[in-house]
């Protein structure tokens, strides 16, 4: 069970309406950092987990629960509108404001002070583990942990579940900074995203009418969603496809390029094993 969750971890996900800003990494639904993560950004969003050994170089804002694991160092504030949970050797180096319940482990450090208007209790915290065990399990609507495995292969297979719940994922060992994001799995970028940043992954697969500024590099295959824009190059290891009403602002390369005629490509094209041109089929009344 805890394999399944780990590797459901382990991916790059983005809901639909991420905005990744100048300073700030912000979404309507959960952020779940991987472990040994550098992120330069802060994060905005519903709840937020972040698991060990991270270093984040902003703020955090939930509209819910803040989770950070054992080891971890926020160069920023904390700001949760629930409860907040602080793992062992935890440093905050801003402020830490908790309108719920504050549960806080050993040697934790707050270097400008905290509020907290809930119950404070100096404990070691669940581990993150069993809470994201509970969370997929609340997510996915199940009632048995050993359903758990089966579940998450359903949802992230090759048919993805669209549903707005799905949390922003950043697999572990992730290195993010103001100008590449860079991760070592596939990345899924959901619909109406809004990035700013060059974006390096395994494979990238972007949704619907994003925009982007910034380049797409991948080893293996790039798939760009109707009507997205993309402000950059786009490099692809395997083939490339751009589907209609798609703009790049830039070059396209790749093993092979699938160009659907409606799409928009304002630099040059390299595709050494040949362009495929595709046609919508319209069907007759």
């Amino acid at each position: 069970m805890e394999d399944g969750i780990q590797d459901w971890i382990y991916q790059c996900s983005f809901p639909d309406g991420t905005e990744l800003q100048e300073h700030t990494l912000k979404t309507g639904n959960t952020i779940i950092i991987g472990d040994r993560c550098t992120i330069d950004y802060g994060l905005k969003g519903k709840d937020i987990v972040v698991c060990e050994f991270c270093t984040l170089n902003g703020s955090i804002v939930a509209d819910g629960d803040v989770r950070i694991d054992n080891w971890c160092e926020i160069n920023g504030d904390v700001i949760a509108a629930a409860d907040a949970y602080l793992g062992e050797g935890v440093k905050v180096h801003g402020k830490l404001i908790v309108q719920g319940d504050l549960d806080v482990g050993d040697n934790v450090h707050i270097e400008r002070g905290f509020e907290a208007k809930g119950w404070i209790s100096i404990r070691n915290p669940m581990p993150v583990i069993a809470y994201l065990i509970l969370y997929v399990m609340t997510l996915l609507k199940i009632d048995n942990p050993d359903e758990i495995d089966d579940a998450l292969k359903e949802i992230f297979g090759e048919d993805e579940d669209e549903d707005d719940e799905n949390p922003l994922l950043i697999p572990p060992s992730s290195n993010i900074d103001m100008k590449v994001f860079s991760v070592p799995t596939m990345m899924t970028i959901g619909n109406g995203c809004r990035l700013h940043g060059n974006i390096r992954a395994s494979s990238i697969m972007v949704g619907r009418d994003n925009t982007i500024f910034g380049s797409l590099r991948a080893n293996g295959l790039i798939r760009v969603g109707d009507g997205t824009q993309v402000h950059g190059n786009v490099e692809g290891g395997e083939e490339v496809a751009v589907a209609p009403g798609v703009h790049i602002l830039g070059n396209v390369s790749g093993r092979t390029l699938a160009l659907d005629e409606k799409a928009r490509i304002d630099g040059t094209i390299r595709a050494p094993e040949g362009v495929r041109f595709e046609r919508e089929v319209q069907e007759e009344a």
